[in-house]
């Protein structure tokens, strides 16, 4: 119905996941070797989408995840459903539809003073023109215990925010937490329309990861330290937990990396990581698959460490997905992640 078909390309895999989570993923094309995208005669083709990055995070960690979508039903559609299942993820929820197109970014690299940057190719994709009443969300949300999803989602169209909005309630009638990472885009949306959006979603959320700015630009909400800022939001929008990335960059491929969060009145951080960036998307991906992670057992420093660990390493991996194992991870919580492995 609605000019698509629920089709699973891994029915032998199919499974009442932990996770769900619902977004976009595009096709990547980055030219090689710090080339400018006009200088470029080849592309490396990777795939990345906020949602999906950190479903295959918590995949990595040993949960089972399932992501819901709209693919159009050509061979660009199936190449990202192979790499979804590649990674462990289950598209069983998926839907393969006539209309629309899946969208591209083209990435260039940056080195210091220049900054890398994206070129989006996204408009009227599949996803963007799914609208309420597509999805089966109680039966998609049976046994699961966590629902993901970021603000881009939204920011694709009118329709595409309210099947956040249909999601976020059919979860909580499901007894299913809510995740949101904010990832506002000004690409994507203006502040003034993304403001507005978010306030409805917000006081549906238990966990929100957002930066103090994107809390100012959108909200108004200042405060004089990360806590100031958390418990802002807490009060305006209800949520249950705020969670933060703590960034100190002092060259384009050189950081330092750490996470921070905020509940019932407490401020927790993780330890700070340097991190040498091979590829820097996805990391606030990776370290929100490292929060859910703690989260399903109601641990939030727990899940700040493993977020901060994996959202480091992820900074190692090229592409956007987190090729990653959890003993990896757990060695980096350890002061490990430098020994050779024999």
């Amino acid at each position: 119905m609605f000019g698509a078909r629920y089709v699973s390309q891994n029915k032998a895999k199919d499974v009442m996941p932990d996770i769900v989570a619902f977004g976009e993923v595009m096709v990547r094309l980055a030219p090689p070797h710090f080339q400018r995208l006009e200088q470029a005669r080849s592309l490396d083709l990777e795939i990345g989408g906020a949602e999906l990055n950190t479903a295959a995070g918590l995949v990595r960690l040993g949960r089972s995840a399932a992501w819901v979508s709209r693919l159009p039903d050509n061979a660009l559609g199936k190449l990202v459903a192979n790499r979804v299942r590649e990674i462990g993820v289950s598209d069983q929820f998926v839907q393969f539809a006539e209309d629309g197109r899946c969208g591209l970014y083209f990435l260039e690299f940056g080195a210091s003073p220049r900054a890398s940057s994206i070129l989006y190719d996204r408009k009227d994709s599949s996803v963007a023109r799914a609208h309420r009443g597509m999805f089966d969300w109680s039966a998609i949300f049976r046994g699961a215990k966590w629902f993901h999803v970021s603000g881009i989602a939204a920011a694709l169209s009118p329709g595409a925010a309210e099947v956040v909005d249909e999601a976020m309630h059919a979860a909580r009638d499901a007894g299913v937490k809510v995740c949101m990472d904010l990832n506002y885009r000004s690409k994507l949306w203006a502040k003034d329309h993304a403001a507005e959006v978010m306030g409805i979603l917000l006081p549906q959320v238990d966990a929100l990861i957002a930066s103090e700015a994107d809390a100012e630009h959108l909200f108004g909400i200042t405060g004089a330290d990360f806590t100031e800022v958390a418990e802002g939001l807490v009060e305006k929008f209800g949520v249950s937990t705020v969670v933060g990335t703590r960034r100190e960059a002092s060259l384009v491929w050189r950081n330092r990396f750490a996470a921070v969060g905020y509940s019932a009145g407490q401020t927790y951080e993780s330890a700070w990581y340097e991190v040498e960036i091979v590829d820097r998307l996805g990391a606030g991906d990776a370290l929100a698959a490292g929060l859910i992670h703690g989260l399903i057992d109601g641990d939030l420093k727990k899940g700040l460490d493993y977020g901060a660990a994996m959202g480091a390493l992820k900074h190692t991996v090229p592409g956007d997905l987190p090729w990653l194992t959890k003993d990896e991870v757990e060695a980096a919580m350890q002061g490990q992640g430098l020994r050779i492995k024999r």
